[in-house]
This record gives structure tokens, sequence and C-alpha cells, in this order.
């Protein structure tokens, strides 16, 4: 600063000839630029993406993506256990990921005397007897198939030829 006339010399601004400063970011010779590469590495991206959700679309339509546990027998009988405590016989069809389709439907009912007994429990729970009823014989008729919310299944078995169950199945078909 000049203290006699109060104000600051001008200083010179150093600066780089313009085109030094362009050389300096500009690739040598034939090098590839960078937005291309990018662009190709989206463009491959993007096709192994929707080759990957083409592929999971068609396990997932086939239903090969959710039934890897445990197969369902299709010739044989399935008892479903559900969250509200009750069950069901049938033959069970996997519709899609979260729902189930029951044919052939059976459950059992429970049932109890009319005049309950004084006796101790052991007692009470022998005079009490079930018996496997099918479904559609109800009062509101409904029809011989379910559809079941798969958020409700608790498990799914297969069913033996030899059990309890399936003998009774077949001896009310006979009838």
């Amino acid at each position: 600063m000049d203290i006699r006339t109060g104000h600051r010399p001008q200083q010179k601004a150093m600066s780089a000839p313009a085109s030094a400063t362009t050389q300096q970011h500009m690739p040598a010779g034939n090098a590839r630029r960078p937005g291309k590469t990018t662009k190709l590495v989206l463009i491959i991206t993007g096709v192994v993406v929707g080759l990957a959700l083409i592929i999971l679309a068609i396990f997932w339509s086939s239903g090969k993506l959710f039934n890897l546990a445990q197969p369902i027998d299709r010739e044989g009988y399935q008892a479903v256990f559900l969250s509200n405590n009750q069950v069901y016989f049938g033959k069970l069809e996997q519709s899609s990921r979260s729902q189930f389709v029951m044919k052939d439907v059976y459950y059992l009912q429970v049932q109890q005397p009319v005049q309950p007994q004084k006796d101790d429990a052991a007692t009470q729970q022998s005079s009490q007897q079930a018996s496997l009823s099918k479904l559609g014989n109800e009062v509101h008729g409904p029809e011989d198939t379910m559809y079941i919310n798969g958020e409700h299944v608790l498990f799914w078995e297969n069913l033996k030829d030899d059990s309890k169950v399936v003998q009774a199945i077949k001896e009310n078909q006979k009838k």
C-alpha cells in the first residue's frame, strides 16, 4: 500500500497461456474419453440386470422359486395347520407365493356330550369323540375347495397312505 496516495499497487495476474491449460486436461492421442466408458458400463449393467429380472420372473411364475423346501405330493393328501388352530386335510396346491388351494377338504370335528360329566378331566376327554367331516356339508353350503392365505399357514405335511386320516377319507369316498 502506498502511504502517500492511499492506493494499493495493482498486482499483475499471473495466468498460464490458454493453450497450456487445455492441453493438460485433454487425453493424448487416441485414448478413450471417460464419457464413452461410463456409457458402455451402464449399458452392460442394464442388460445384465434386465436378464436377471427376466429369469427371476420365469422362476417366479413357474412356482420353482418358492417350492424349494418340500414338494407337495400331488398323489397324496396333506394336512395344513393354520394360525387359528384349525387343521384341514385334503389335496393341497400352491397357486402363488401367498396363496394355497385345497380340494377334497376334510376337517376334524369334536363332538362333546350334551351334559358334561363332573368326573375328572381324563374322563371328560375320553367322552369327547373326534370325527372327520367333509367340507361342503355345512349349513352355509360351501364348495369343496378352500383358498387359503399363505400368511395364515403355520406349516403343512404330506400324509402317509396308512395314516388314520387318509384311511378315514378313503372310507368316506367309498360311501
